[in-house]
């Protein structure tokens, strides 16, 4: 495989020294793997915190900034950070108003998070946590106990984030998380698999001709394998996966996401079914995002993500953010 690495080893060092030239807006500790707002902590301010495995950009890094994440901790390629990262990242975003860790539904993440708190409680930072868990493509799959956290993570982080540059206090901001996450379902689907650098082949046979419904972020196997299909059919198949577990009364913000390696022409046609099979079901959207941003290395495919929000979420939403891959209302 053709890769535009040096070696596999310094990836992610190397990735991480590059956006710090592009983003001098950030503070990039590149040894040891943290990236901040390079105005924290701010006065007054919840910080957020998230972050998990590299190979998912711009997901977690590129959602720093005013109006987001505080900070991020990116580990190795599909490797949870070490909970020594997310305590720097705690201690060099707290204000004094607490941190909130937003956390993908991941073993190695939830567990690794989950000592970076008590860590953090005993050098007298208060710490809240939100996991999110949004799939609904499979349960208990390679690396999770119960569901994914995949798109709505963007959701999330990007609604909390809003609140807190609000001065929300910590309580209230960790609540608004939980009601995005309870109110967002996913579903992706992969045309073919993807490639880590260390190992330099695919990480799953996906034969041609063939395409996997439910895929997660990690390339886990999903519900079935099929034949490929029509974007339409594909629209279809993803979109009634989704409602059969979410009843939205309420407009819906919709992100459709490329995973890393299917160009925006094809997103965008995708869309278009989306919105089709949205608008037969009957339920309004408010908003929507296509493209890539929750993504899996150089994986084909996408992922659709309904979140039912209400008036503040909506009014959240549409709050001023400032970062590397989510920017308006500045």
């Amino acid at each position: 495989m053709k890769m535009l690495i040096n070696v596999a080893e310094t990836v992610v060092a190397d990735a991480l020294r590059g956006m710090a030239a592009a983003h001098p807006e950030l503070t990039v500790d590149v040894d040891n793997r943290v990236i901040v707002r390079r105005d924290a902590p701010v006065p007054g301010r919840v910080g957020l915190v998230s972050g998990g495995g590299s190979g998912h950009e711009p997901l977690h890094g590129g959602f720093v900034g005013p109006g987001m994440l505080s900070a991020a901790c990116p580990g190795e390629v599909f490797t949870s950070p070490v909970p020594d990262q997310m305590l720097r990242a705690a201690a060099a975003v707290n204000s004094g108003a607490g941190v909130l860790f937003i956390v993908k539904n991941y073993t190695g993440d939830v567990l690794n998070f989950d000592m970076a708190a008590e860590l953090a409680e005993d050098e007298g930072i208060q710490v809240a946590k939100v996991l999110v868990n949004d799939d609904v493509a499979v349960t208990d799959s390679l690396y999770t106990a119960g569901r994914r956290g995949t798109g709505a993570t963007l959701f999330v982080e990007k609604i909390a984030g809003a609140a807190a540059e609000e001065a929300a206090p910590l309580d209230r901001v960790q609540a608004l998380a939980r009601q995005v996450n309870e109110n967002s379902r996913s579903f992706g689907v992969a045309l073919s698999a993807c490639t880590t650098p260390a190992k330099g082949s695919p990480t799953f046979d996906l034969p041609p001709g063939e395409l996997e419904l439910g895929v997660g972020i990690h390339g886990e196997p999903g519900r079935e394998r099929r034949a490929m299909m029509t974007s339409h059919e594909i629209a279809d198949f993803s979109v009634n996966a989704i409602l059969e577990d979410l009843n939205p009364r309420n407009p819906v913000l919709l992100l459709v996401n490329g995973m890393g390696a299917t160009p925006l022409l094809e997103l965008y046609g995708f869309h278009a079914e989306v919105n089709r099979v949205l608008t037969e079901r009957g339920v309004p959207v408010a908003r929507t995002l296509v493209g890539n941003y929750v993504t899996s290395l150089d994986m084909a495919g996408a992922s659709v993500t309904l979140c039912q929000v209400d008036e503040e979420l909506l009014r959240l939403w549409d709050a001023p953010v400032k970062t590397p891959a989510l920017r308006w209302g500045v």
